[in-house]
């Protein structure tokens, strides 16, 4: 069941001082000068009654950023990192709490407000006067869980906002404004300004959102990162029309994230944004699976190929399933959950160097195929024991080993 949120200043103040004291900041508000203010993720949190993985604390000062947190560093012994140079913004990591101090850009704090990505994120709490202030009525978005922005600019002044938008769909099961979901849409292709690596991160939290299938749903329906005619494409499924319950909790976190992220970025697009080798692998090998078996019936494979489809999706077969009949996902499915599974799970019972022990090969492309001979021969319960994998090993390279005249 969901917590109701803090609604009451009072109730919000209290927390808010709780959690300074239990993370013992002391040190750090004696440094902070006259109008300093706490502002972003950190409220937002603590009015949702959110506990979050990772703990971020942005704090304003009216100037010397950079100077005020060297201070502090100093004093508490800290890491002490500068973001920014030209705008002084500093961060200083505090038993793995980061901490960001930046100087306030507008005259006034309802400028700096109003500047900030969205209305959630625009509550701050005055250090010196103990209260909260609220300009833009980002407590009354907090209740009605919607994501607005006070100003479109504030989105197009970091495009990396744009993609935010669906982080906090995924994270935080937030509705988007409807104007700003207009705004996304005539802007979206701004987004291909902003550094890779930031599209990356974003993406990695949407898809391992506990909402992320409505964020990615959106962003499909959007078409964030698409041309066109980029979803037509048949590898993209109806997310609407699948059934997640299949899989259960720890199968959903550990392998919705890579289906989610190959449901609206494709290969080009997974290495233009720097994602690793191995999911792009994983995205190329569900592709490639797929396709296969939109040509061929799946209950007439041979025995090679239904060897090779699971000896390369192993690993993360839960991804595939969906690309499956519905009739055949749930068998799969359990038959993958067990370990002993020969076909699910290929494996061997004699390696490499008992095999050149014993039958005088070298190393080279004939031990691998007589290697995955034996494998398939074991995943169809064609072999026991060891000797019946040695015999079946000399049988095998009586046939395939090359004849020398």
């Amino acid at each position: 069941m969901k917590k109701r949120i803090l609604t009451d200043h009072t109730l919000i103040i209290d927390e808010l001082e709780k959690s300074i004291k239990f993370h013992n900041w002391n040190s750090i508000l004696a440094f902070l000068p006259k109008g300093s203010y706490l502002v972003g993720g950190y409220i937002r949190d603590i009015i949702l009654r959110r506990v979050p993985e990772k703990v971020d604390v942005d704090i304003v000062v009216p100037l010397n950023a950079i100077e005020i947190g060297k201070k502090i560093a100093d004093n508490i012994g800290s890491k002490f990192i500068i973001l920014d140079k030209k705008r002084e913004v500093i961060r200083i990591i505090l038993n793995h709490v980061h901490i960001d101090i930046a100087n306030q850009v507008s005259s006034t704090i309802e400028g700096d407000l109003s500047s900030r990505d969205f209305s959630i994120n625009s509550i701050a709490f005055l250090f010196d006067k103990k209260c909260l202030f609220d300009p833009i009525n980002g407590l009354k978005d907090l209740k009605l869980s919607v994501l607005r922005s006070h100003s479109e600019m504030n989105l197009v002044n970091d495009p990396l906002r744009i993609l935010r938008c669906f982080r906090f769909v995924s994270e935080l099961n937030f509705k988007i404004d409807l104007n700003l979901i207009t705004f996304i849409k005539q802007n979206k292709a701004k987004l291909f300004l902003v550094a890779k690596e930031r599209i990356n991160y974003e993406v990695h939290k949407i898809a391992n959102g506990v909402n992320a299938l409505d964020a990615i749903m959106l962003i499909k329906k959007i078409n964030i990162f698409g041309t066109d005619n980029l979803y037509e494409e048949s590898f993209f499924l109806d997310l609407e029309k699948i059934n997640y319950a299949e899989l259960n909790q720890d199968e959903k976190e550990k392998f919705l994230p890579i289906f989610f992220i190959a449901q609206i970025l494709d290969e080009a697009s997974l290495e233009k944004f720097k994602f690793s080798k191995v999911e792009i692998a994983k995205t190329k090998l569900l592709r490639k699976w797929h396709f296969f078996l939109k040509k061929k019936n799946i209950t007439q494979l041979n025995e090679l190929d239904r060897f090779k489809l699971h000896q390369e999706l192993e690993m993360f077969l839960p991804s595939f399933i969906f690309y499956l009949p519905q009739n055949l996902r749930f068998v799969w499915l359990n038959r993958w959950r067990d370990k002993d599974d020969k076909l699910f799970h290929p494996s061997n019972l004699i390696n490499g160097d008992e095999i050149k022990k014993n039958l005088e090969i070298k190393d080279g492309p004939i031990l691998g195929e007589l290697l995955q001979h034996l494998s398939k021969e074991l995943a169809y319960k064609r072999l026991n024991n060891f000797d019946e994998a040695i015999y079946k090993a000399k049988q095998w390279i009586k046939q395939n080993a090359p004849k020398c005249d």
